[in-house]
């Protein structure tokens, strides 16, 4: 008989927000975290004061983990933070990331991982955030004809300086991963996963539990698939980053909506919201999963965290197998250019 038993929960405004381990060394922080590539316009138009007011929200719902980088909006992320900071210090660890550039020639992306690249974006960051230091600090993208033991040195002596408090990797593969911490302890790999990206069940979210490395799920919500309303292509602006994006293109958006549908209809059915099951689907999938939904709207905010709150058993969770099997999504989950410098391995 399939699951449509509703989910044990608990009042998360009585409650206090859950945590995890940022890595075997690093801090405590709160289970689920908040992207804030948002903030610099990817998906919309947006303003320094609807983004303070997201932040303000966070930590009313006790999420302390943000998650930014020097090139969502090529600094302008980590500035409304920053302006926010300096009005209310103390309640937030702070991820950013380096290693992306971009030629103002020709607007390619390319890599740099170099030792004074990646010390002048840090200085920079630190900068426009307005602190002396980031809890975490990731490579972006990794310079592939670089060494990544040679990275491994440049960022061990940015965490002996006090500058960062420990460093990991996005989109790297599971050997890239075991190189890197063979040189010393990476805390947190950070790569796209939701219930429609499923590739780390293929060896990443497995090797950082075997290390005791953070995995931080960026895209939970699969940039919106898994919102209340579709997402609809007439809204999206030139900037857009689903504008290009295989699954948000017909005919695989037409098809990945109706896929999905089931799935949200079962939500209802079991008295969840398609966001809050699924951020409590990537919650279940080990203690050291920390998903990052990313938000402009407070009110979409308290979704994410609700799903904090939902105690999956394993009916819940083989129902919602049946209903979304991986590999169920139509279209890559990067188009050609989107997808250069992440590493594959499967």
């Amino acid at each position: 008989m399939r699951c449509r038993m509703a989910i044990p929960r608990v009042d998360l405004q009585k409650e206090i927000m859950q945590q995890r381990q940022l890595g075997k060394a690093g801090p405590r922080v709160s289970a689920i975290g908040l992207g804030c590539w948002n903030f610099a316009g990817p998906y919309g138009p947006t303003s320094e004061q609807e983004s303070h007011e997201t932040l303000a929200a966070a930590r009313d719902l006790g999420i302390d983990l943000l998650d930014t980088a020097n090139v969502y909006g090529m600094g302008v992320s980590e500035t409304v933070i920053g302006n926010y900071l300096r009005k209310h210090p103390g309640h937030f660890r702070i991820a950013t990331k380096a290693g992306i550039r971009v030629d103002r020639s020709t607007g390619a992306r390319f890599f740099d991982n170099s030792p004074d690249h990646l010390r002048s974006e840090l200085e920079a960051s630190l900068s426009r955030l307005g602190v002396d230091h980031v809890d975490l600090f990731y490579i972006h993208r990794r310079e592939a004809d670089r060494p990544i033991e040679e990275v491994v040195d440049t960022l061990g002596r940015f965490k002996r300086e006090g500058k960062i408090g420990g460093f990991g990797f996005s989109e790297i593969s599971p050997a890239s991963l075991k190189a890197a911490h063979a040189v010393a302890p990476v805390a947190a790999v950070q790569s796209e996963y939701s219930l429609w990206t499923r590739q780390p069940d293929l060896g990443l979210v497995q090797a950082c539990k075997e290390l005791g490395v953070a995995f931080v799920a960026f895209c939970p919500l699969g940039r919106g698939i898994f919102g209340q309303q579709a997402p609809d292509p007439a809204t999206f602006g030139d900037q857009d980053f689903r504008k290009s994006n295989p699954r948000f293109t017909e005919p695989n958006l037409s098809r990945n909506i109706a896929a999905i549908s089931p799935f949200k209809d079962y939500a209802r059915d079991i008295g969840a919201t398609p966001v809050a099951l699924a951020i409590a689907w990537l919650l279940a999938r080990g203690p050291h999963v920390i998903p990052i939904p990313g938000t402009r709207s407070a009110s979409h905010l308290t979704d994410c965290a609700n799903g904090v709150s939902l105690k999956l058993t394993p009916a819940h969770l083989a129902e919602i197998e049946r209903i979304l099997p991986a590999g169920f999504a139509h279209g890559g989950r990067y188009s050609g250019t989107q997808a250069i410098g992440v590493e594959s391995y499967c």
